[in-house]
């Protein structure tokens, strides 16, 4: 049955502590691999006032210094205003870097174990994982998500260029969507919150955003005369970042994913090698989701498939429509015809997606999914004719 509904997702800008965390994480991930593409890497970050640790097990052949990877980091994110606490030549960096367990190396190792099943790779751990993809927006994916992260875009490109000079790293972006027969018609709400010099006024920042960002990026049909927009709501964000919050990697992934539109597994991606199908198989999960949908299929699709640590194959893979799945199709054949069309072993992901490359910081902000960016190989529609060719 069509329903009628208003649903609601946020973004965040770079300068968030926890996409602080994630962008110091993910830049660590393709330090590594740009000189070991086979490196094993699971980095997480924290970031509290002036404080940064980049903990975790690292494997790999490459000579790095960490320390500067996360100063860099912090550079390009824009935290180099001397009135903050949190800024990029002055924070202390504390490394607590180990190697991969041993017992989990064997199990992901392409090669014989005892006690281990297959001589193959095997999933880095266990643990379920979901892709999804919808036809409400031409990226296929949710549009309170995808209205969310071009807000955010577009206030840290503004940032970015200059173009208003009291602009801080720190943001958050909020979209309401009304649905009517589960088809998105209007957009009631927007909230944007960012950070800000302490000597610019409430009314010129409400005033830029909402010229600037919101009327410049939201599609104007969507936005009516009942369409209510909150800007820095509380009066005032001048401390922000870590010196505001406690940051730390792996803490917004529905805002990396589908904005609770489409269900998480509860795996962070950021900082984790693509051994680790946490990131590599919700990758997978979009590449299949969106190719069922852009096959025409089905009008909205999710995937689920769940591993066991050290063994290759997945467990469970589950297709659901929704009762969106066109031409008298069911999901079981859906189904059937993805586990024709696609392999699910990790390493198999791997191959097919192109994964062992430093493409990971392009993911970092603004979602994992619905990207243009070449590089982003689990959104391609490259295996629409063969789905197509599956279910008949």
């Amino acid at each position: 049955m069509s329903k009628n509904f208003i649903f609601s997702s946020e973004s965040v800008g770079e300068g968030h502590p926890d996409k602080v965390c994630d962008t110091i994480s993910d830049a660590v991930l393709d330090a590594c691999l740009t000189q070991d593409k086979f490196s094993r890497v699971a980095c997480e970050t924290y970031a509290k006032s002036n404080l940064v640790v980049v903990g975790g097990e690292i494997t790999t052949k490459a000579r790095l210094d960490f320390n500067q990877i996360a100063r860099d980091a912090i550079r390009e994110i824009g935290y180099t205003h001397d009135d903050d606490v949190f800024h990029a030549d002055k924070v202390l960096i504390m490394n607590a870097i180990t190697s991969q367990s041993p017992d989990i190396s064997q199990g992901v190792d392409a090669k014989a174990a005892e006690g281990k099943e297959k001589a193959e790779q095997g999933a880095g751990d266990q643990g379920l994982m979901f892709g999804y993809a919808c036809n409400e927006t031409p990226e296929l994916m949710p549009a309170p998500i995808m209205y969310a992260h071009q807000l955010g875009r577009e206030l840290t490109r503004l940032r970015k260029a200059g173009k208003a000079k009291w602009l801080r790293p720190d943001a958050k972006s909020q979209v309401s969507v009304q649905y009517r027969n589960d088809q998105p018609v209007a957009i009631t709400n927007v909230v944007v919150s960012t950070q800000h010099a302490h000597d610019v006024s409430n009314k010129t920042i409400r005033e830029f955003i909402t010229e600037q960002v919101i009327k410049q990026v939201l599609p104007k049909s969507m936005l009516t005369r009942q369409t209510k927009i909150l800007i820095n709501p509380t009066g005032r964000f001048v401390v922000g970042g870590p010196q505001g919050d406690t940051g730390l990697t792996g803490r917004k992934i529905i805002v990396d994913s589908y904005g609770g539109m489409g269900r998480h597994g509860g795996g962070a991606f950021s900082g984790k090698d693509p051994s680790k199908v946490d990131r590599s198989a919700a990758y997978m999960g979009r590449y299949v989701a969106k190719n069922i949908v852009a096959a025409g299929l089905a009008t909205s699709a999710e995937i689920q498939f769940a591993y066991a640590i050290g063994y290759p194959d997945p467990v469970s893979v589950c297709v659901n429509t929704f009762g969106t799945a066109s031409n008298g199709l069911t999901d079981e054949q859906i189904e059937k015809a993805v586990c024709e069309v696609f392999s699910f072993k990790p390493a198999a992901i791997i191959k097919q997606l192109n994964l062992l490359r430093p493409i990971y910081g392009k993911t970092t902000n603004y979602g994992h999914f619905g990207k243009t960016d070449k590089d982003i190989t689990w959104e391609r529609t490259d295996k629409v004719a063969a789905l197509r060719k599956a279910v008949k």
